[in-house]
């Protein structure tokens, strides 16, 4: 048999999976942050699945110090603390690693690399072939053609498998051992290892080229021609100790144990504990099979709300803000619809059904929900309605198929829909809503939407009906995919339910949403949220109903002519390609591209490479380049045709709703954790705007008729406004409110000049500047943006601080505030929790000070114009006018209006976006409005 051990350096994974997640960290509903242990559990799962070893271990540091400690009191002493979510993550990660009957090892004294360079040397002497996993380059050194390194995939990369030649090649070097010389001479800045000061990798390379060994380099000293061999002399007592530093120890006491590393049966006790407690769902059935959770057992404090075992548990109370994410809850749910006790009726005949509406109508509260054949709400059909008034009773009303009949069989709720005196409980109640409107049936009274209520405690929690039920009730809900399969080609719809089936589901859904209801009521009110939740989120609900279901008119025929013309100036633009690079190829491929730039035409020679190895061709690259050579404008801008037309021009047409001859997008209320909207389908947010070919696309986008036009709202520099009205400098707000051009007027104080003296320039450095530090911009980030030195760029934002002082001490104060209380807020008190805004390390804290400067900022934005729809929107209806309100994207709105009503329309959108939100400090708010035969012409 041949023999195949895998030896995974397990923190050197760990840190990298951490960080892998870090702007979109996977967590738990109870707050815990499980990054690292998923993805170093994914790692191991490819590793265990693909490459099939026949042995495996996984090596651990320990916080014993080691000799290089020792020799070096400065080693690794420069390195940041671990992210506190990393560090809680070590005893889990070994938890999965033994469920899968792994061993680990580790030894006081020594690093893991050290202990996998004495087991690699062992095993392979034993005949294995040997993979070490790991992404360090330090290993490369201990490479032969049985002991190589293996880089797991990573961040869309492939796995990469580095023996000698591979490694000789990296390092531009004639043996592997060359690796500890190397590094010796050039120092590695992540350990604190110092080498040579002045001598980097190149030049390391270079030296040991022509003299062999780092020794014999540091004794021919005298004979390095120039100020190197100065620095080579002056640094021989680092660069020994440096390679000392660096040379893995291969004679560590540890017992090479093949029979404990052959490749077992995993423990699923273990595993289906540990993934339940990191409610790894999706992970657990690809490890355990679909199964798994069945059985699970539940852990942490009883939080049911649910009748059942025990039918006695009372309900929490909560008193404490809910939204930190500190709050535990159940981590697997051990009640469900087979243990728990309920009274779920079908209602299937028109004297029930009367009697039914007849009781609900003398409701205060209901809750209900629609069951429809797909997930599109324009475009699904009605299955059935479920209603529940009780926790543990509910009732399922079946609609026949068939829009028409079923319009005709959903007047009878006409009447109780209408009243106003109910309010209308649901999980994503939008849907529904937009359901009932496509059947004739407009919705009154009040709304309170479980999803939003989630939301706005817990933005950045899980918040699908399912997770919530779990996390807030201790309840598992009935899966959809038990009723109509998984998703794809053979998954059907509620229509083919049997009735007794669909009757659980439905009621059971209105059932635990009540009881969510009841729950999260008292959060909002703890947190101090109610009103952000009932002025704005709630009454935003039925504008966006409206919005969605009214859609815009798409111009095919301009779409079309504009999808030739991108087709025939991509082929030009590929064809000028081919002409300056003198050889036909690939341009789509990033690989034959790179060799064209790099090697044949040699643009840079200091090209970088991804880590597999080929050259880096994005967009951000080849624009730095254009001014090199006349092949790169070519390149961009058949990338840009070719984006264009795929992305938006062709797909637009197919987004077309079949019954309206529109394009209905979907607007998301629960997504942004700022409170901004997001819409999909399609996206328009991502409709583009900064190039004038991407600008053609709005055209695309008109009125219904020839009757009507479209008006165009945008707030002018609304982020700018808010800060100068939360901070409260003087100098902004005053230049707001004598209407002056802000940029102009920051130029002026930054640069030391009369406002008629500003340039272009300093318009354009000024307007960099006050969008970039609201946006956690520093130094760097301004010297790389406007073409500038570091030196320079500091020097500018130090004056601008200067000149803006309550900016700066707005900004400090907020991040102390955010370490106080663990938050930040809009003015409206909508909060952004900051779970990391105390992380012992730098990178992670630096993350969330920037949230904390810009959430408020961009989060009063969000709230400001969706009060502004709500203003509108009420004034509109109560006008009875045509128009009609159909766009929202970013800080513009967008009205299909009728041209007999342009002139009640324009005094009713500007009032309505400049006072939806007074702003402190007499900041004035400004919109601005145009008009247009599309979007374009009006924007």
């Amino acid at each position: 048999m041949h023999k195949k051990l895998f030896l995974l350096d397990a923190l050197a994974l760990i840190y990298r999976a951490y960080f892998a997640l870090n702007k979109n960290p996977r967590v738990t509903s109870y707050g815990k942050n499980t990054s690292a242990q998923f993805g170093f559990t994914t790692t191991l799962l490819d590793l265990i699945k693909k490459e099939k070893p026949t042995h495996i271990a996984v090596c651990f540091d320990t916080h014993a110090p080691t000799e290089r400690h020792t020799d070096f009191t400065d080693y690794k002493a420069n390195r940041e603390a671990a992210p506190e979510d990393l560090i809680t993550s070590l005893p889990d990660i070994k938890k999965i690693i033994d469920g899968f009957n792994i061993p680990v090892i580790e030894l006081d004294g020594y690093e893991a690399d050290d202990i996998i360079g004495t087991l690699a040397i062992k095993a392979e002497a034993a005949g294995f072939e040997v993979l070490m996993v790991t992404p360090d380059k330090d290993y490369g050194q201990l490479v032969t053609e049985k002991i190589k390194m293996y880089r797991p995939p990573f961040m869309g990369n492939a796995a990469e498998i580095l023996g000698p030649a591979e490694i000789c090649k990296k390092w531009d070097i004639k043996r592997v051992d060359q690796v500890i010389d190397i590094l010796g001479l050039m120092g590695d800045a992540v350990d604190n290892i110092p080498g040579i000061k002045g001598v980097g990798e190149k030049t390391a390379a270079k030296l040991l080229a022509e003299y062999d060994t780092l020794e014999n380099i540091l004794t021919n000293a005298h004979n390095i021609k120039g100020a190197m061999g100065l620095k080579v002399a002056a640094g021989y007592d680092a660069a020994i100790m440096s390679k000392k530093l660096a040379t893995i120890i291969t004679n560590v006491p540890v017992a090479f144990n093949e029979a404990a590393m052959l490749i077992g049966e995993m423990n699923p006790d273990v595993l289906t504990d540990i993934f339940n407690e990191l409610e790894f769902k999706s992970l657990g059935k690809r490890v355990l099979g679909e199964g798994f959770g069945a059985a699970a057992t539940t852990t942490g404090e009883q939080l049911s709300l649910f009748g059942g075992t025990p039918s006695t548990q009372p309900a929490p109370t909560p008193t404490t803000a809910v939204g930190n994410n500190q709050n535990q809850g159940i981590l697997t749910p051990e009640n469900n619809i087979n243990n728990t006790n309920h009274n779920y009726l079908l209602v299937n005949n028109p004297d029930a059904i009367a009697e039914l509406i007849l009781k609900l109508s003398a409701e205060k509260e209901i809750c209900f929900d629609t069951e429809t054949t797909g997930t599109d709400a324009n475009e699904a059909e009605i299955v059935g309605l479920s209603f529940c008034i009780k926790k543990g009773e509910a009732y399922y009303i079946p609609c026949p198929a068939g829009f028409t009949a079923a319009t005709i069989f959903l007047k009878q709720f006409t009447s109780l829909f209408a009243k106003k005196d109910i309010t209308w409980i649901g999980q994503n109640i939008k849907y529904d809503l937009l359901i009932m409107h496509w059947n004739g049936i407009v919705v009154n009274g009040k709304l309170f939407d479980t999803m939003l209520a989630h939301y706005i405690f817990e933005p950045e929690g899980k918040r699908g009906m399912d997770a919530l039920s779990a996390k807030y009730l201790n309840y598992e809900p009935v899966h959809i995919e038990n009723l109509i399969g998984k998703k794809g080609k053979g998954q059907g719809t509620m229509r083919d339910v049997a009735l007794d089936k669909i009757t659980e589901y439905a009621a059971e859904d209105a059932d635990i949403t009540l009881q969510l209801k009841t729950l999260f009521e008292p959060i909002l009110a703890a947190n101090k949220e109610t009103d952000l939740f009932e002025q704005v989120e709630m009454p935003l609900v039925p504008v966006l109903v409206a919005m969605e279901q009214e859609g815009i008119k798409i111009d095919t025929d301009f779409l079309n002519l504009f999808s030739k013309e991108l087709e025939t100036e991509a082929s030009l633009a590929e064809e000028k390609v081919m002409q300056i690079a003198g050889v036909k190829f690939n341009l789509a491929s990033p690989k034959q591209l790179g060799e064209i730039l790099f090697d044949k035409l040699n643009i840079d020679p200091k090209a970088k490479k991804t880590k597999t190895g080929q050259y880096a061709t994005g967009e951000d690259v080849l624009a730095k380049l254009a001014s090199k050579h006349p092949i790169v404008d070519s390149i961009l801008s058949f990338r840009e045709f070719t984006k264009l037309r795929n992305t938006y021009v062709d797909a637009l047409p197919l987004l077309i709703n079949s019954k309206t001859g529109r394009v209905h997008t979907s607007y998301n209320q629960a997504i942004a954790v700022t409170g901004r909207l997001s819409s999909q389908n399609p996206n328009l947010q991502n409709i583009p705007i900064r190039t004038n070919l991407g600008k053609e696309i709005r055209k695309a986008f008109v009125p219904r008729n020839q009757d009507y036009a479209l008006i165009s709202a945008d707030y002018s520099q609304i982020e700018l406004r808010v800060v100068a009205a939360i901070c409260g400098d003087r100098n902004l707000c005053d230049a707001f409110a004598q209407g002056k051009d802000i940029h102009v007027s920051t130029a002026s104080k930054v640069f030391g000049v009369a406002e008629e003296d500003v340039t272009k320039e300093m318009r354009y450095r000024a307007k960099s500047v006050n969008f970039g530090l609201i946006y956690g911009q520093g130094a760097f980030g301004l010297s790389e943006n406007l073409g500038i030195s570091r030196t320079e760029a500091k020097d500018i934002i130090d004056n601008y601080f200067i000149q803006f002082a309550a900016l700066k001490q707005y900004m400090d104060d907020t991040i102390t505030f955010a370490k106080t209380h663990g938050y930040v807020q809009t003015i409206m008190g909508r909060k952004r929790w900051l779970r990391d805004i105390n992380s012992s390390n730098a990178t992670v804290r630096s993350f969330a000070e920037r949230n904390a400067i810009n959430s408020p900022i961009q989060g009063t934005a969000a709230d400001m114009i969706k009060m502004a729809m709500i203003k509108i929107h009420n004034q509109m209806k109560g006008l009875n006018l045509k128009s009609k309100m159909i766009l929202q994207v970013h800080d513009e709105l967008v009205f299909d209006t009728h041209k007999d009503e342009v002139e009640i329309m324009k005094p009713i959108i500007l009032n309505g976006m400049q006072t939806a939100l007074i702003l402190p400090n007499n900041v004035p708010v400004v919109a601005e409005l145009g008009m247009g035969n599309n979007w374009l012409e009006a924007h």
